[in-house]
């Protein structure tokens, strides 16, 4: 395989937003989330980022609380995009033709939006019985940067997320991940950065929810060589970190060993 030439690009700033959600209250939670975001938005941002069902919780109730395509939730979220000036990603309850998907959705401030439907549904919580699981991998493009979309459940899977070819520069994923799970979380994110050579953005959301189950967080950016760029246990917190494109293109030069990965194909 050819060296990759790389072009140069623009440092991406990326705010992280991890939220405490309201059980099953949509409405509560998109009031509450655009106040947090009017308060802590302090900088020109290039992406926010919500956790998984931002606007629900984690919720099996897909019946009561799925929107269509469009709906209110997808509405806030263009407005919000369009107050920023920035992509906003997060994901939520879509209900299309007869089937019900955990639906990450990346939404541009032009109103423009693409999505991935989470494919790892999480059978120890019966997501599986409650949504389709996506087939489809899904890599936008931000400012010339290649950002993977995955959501929570994914983590745990290397091959459904393995950089192929340098074709991402980002994995991006959003959780609701719990914390007595969080020592998993903690090893598995840097994992993926070191050996997929990109930056990984995993954030998660805080508190209890409906079924009392307990979230600590513990949003963070890892970059290739599987340092931390920003780490947050426990508390909702909102925080825009810089991703350095120099950095990345240093250690893919430095250590070019993704050219001798293994090929495959996924089924």
């Amino acid at each position: 395989m050819e060296a990759p030439v790389y072009t140069q690009i623009e440092n991406l700033k990326v705010t992280i937003f991890q939220a405490y959600l309201f059980w099953e209250n949509i409405e509560k939670n998109l009031v509450n989330l655009a106040l947090r975001l009017s308060m802590g938005v302090r900088e020109k941002t290039d992406l926010i980022i919500l956790p998984e069902m931002f606007n629900s919780g984690f919720s099996m109730n897909s019946e009561t609380l799925a929107e269509e395509m469009g709906g209110p939730t997808m509405q806030w979220m263009q407005k919000i995009a369009h107050q920023y000036n920035c992509v906003v990603t997060g994901s939520l309850i879509i209900k299309e033709n007869g089937h019900y998907f955990n639906r990450l959705i990346w939404m541009n401030q032009n109103g423009e939006h693409e999505h991935y439907d989470k494919r790892h549904l999480f059978g120890m919580g019966d997501e599986d019985k409650h949504f389709s699981p996506g087939k489809d991998k899904l890599i936008v493009e931000l400012k010339g940067w290649k950002i993977r979309l995955a959501v929570c459940y994914d983590l745990r899977f290397p091959v459904w997320l393995r950089n192929v070819n340098e074709e991402y520069d980002i994995l991006l994923l959003v959780a609701s991940w719990p914390d007595k799970r969080s020592a998993h979380w903690k090893a598995l994110i840097p994992a993926r950065a070191i050996e997929n050579q990109s930056y990984v953005i995993g954030v998660n959301r805080v508190g209890h929810d409906g079924n009392q189950v307990y979230h600590g967080g513990h949003s963070m950016v890892i970059d290739p060589y599987g340092n931390t760029v920003y780490y947050k246990p426990e508390d909702e917190d909102m925080y825009t970190v810089t991703i350095n494109y120099e950095e990345l293109v240093k250690i893919r030069r430095q250590f070019p060993f993704l050219k001798d990965a293994d090929t495959f194909n996924i089924s």
